[in-house]
């Protein structure tokens, strides 16, 4: 039998199972939870869009050049690989990039490749599947950032992998029903808008989300102008075109801000 001085030590020296620990969120992070799931909720609940009655867009500029068709919608993707590879570039040898930019840049190659596939023959409606794939990538990407520059880190974590697996599907389920990617699309950027007007938390970064939403809002508008583009330009550049130079520039800011000289940010 142990004296009772050993059998207290050896009690003390019993490891304790390990409790869980909870971090209570913060008040931003539950705000943002909220927002998370209204957008779940539309996604989930508002009335389908049928893709087959959707419009398919008549892009203007089909002319072929050096054997290329659509040439100026094809080539210009090419500026999603330029700003995708410089973007990747750029984070060698940082530890204190904010959640996603990895997957934003990742996203930005891919969007190339998956817009280039579809403007070669934008007739086809499924090669849209592999254009909004790639876009999904970088949207995700860039919320990430979003969340992790103005709320938390974890929330960036979170947000990055909830809407990396809501933009896949939304595209994969756009081929029948459009509403969960027009949720997927607008709700986001609403719900960047939002980050955007929130203050910046402690050891940011510091990417300005205003620059980056004004380039994807620039080319919205370019979009919605191909044809009055293509006419005041003289035939010379299309609406769609100056969309994807100007999408792909919405990395600028956050390429910029990668840059500088940042400090590391605190995981909370």
């Amino acid at each position: 039998m142990l004296p009772a001085t050993d059998l207290a030590r050896e009690i003390d020296a019993t490891p304790t199972p390990r409790r869980l620990s909870f971090v209570v969120p913060q008040a931003r992070e539950k705000y943002l939870l909220g927002a998370l799931l209204v957008l779940a909720v539309a996604a989930l609940l508002a009335p389908a869009l049928p893709a087959a009655a959707w419009h398919i867009p008549h892009f203007v500029d089909t002319r072929s050049w050096l054997g290329v068709p659509n040439a100026g919608d094809v080539l210009s993707n090419l500026a999603f690989l330029a700003l995708g590879v410089w973007g990747t570039e750029r984070l060698r040898g940082r530890n204190d990039a904010p959640v996603g930019a990895s997957w934003f840049f990742v996203g930005l190659i891919l969007t190339c490749l998956g817009s280039g596939f579809y403007h070669l023959d934008p007739d086809m409606p499924q090669r849209l599947v592999a254009d909004r794939l790639g876009m999904a990538v970088a949207f995700a990407g860039f919320l990430g950032i979003a969340a992790s520059e103005r709320i938390s880190v974890r929330a960036g974590e979170a947000v990055l992998v909830l809407m990396m697996i809501a933009g896949l599907l939304a595209a994969w389920v756009a081929r029948e029903n459009l509403t969960p990617w027009v949720v997927v699309q607008f709700g986001g950027m609403a719900l960047a808008v939002g980050l955007a007007l929130t203050k910046p938390r402690a050891g940011a970064l510091g990417v300005p989300l205003g620059g980056v939403i004004f380039f994807y809002v620039l080319a919205k508008l370019f979009e919605l102008g191909d044809v009055t583009v293509f006419e005041a330009t003289g035939h010379i550049v299309s609406g769609h075109t100056l969309k994807h130079l100007s999408a792909a520039l919405a990395a600028w800011p956050v390429i910029r801000a990668l840059g500088l000289t940042g400090s590391a940010p605190s995981r909370h």
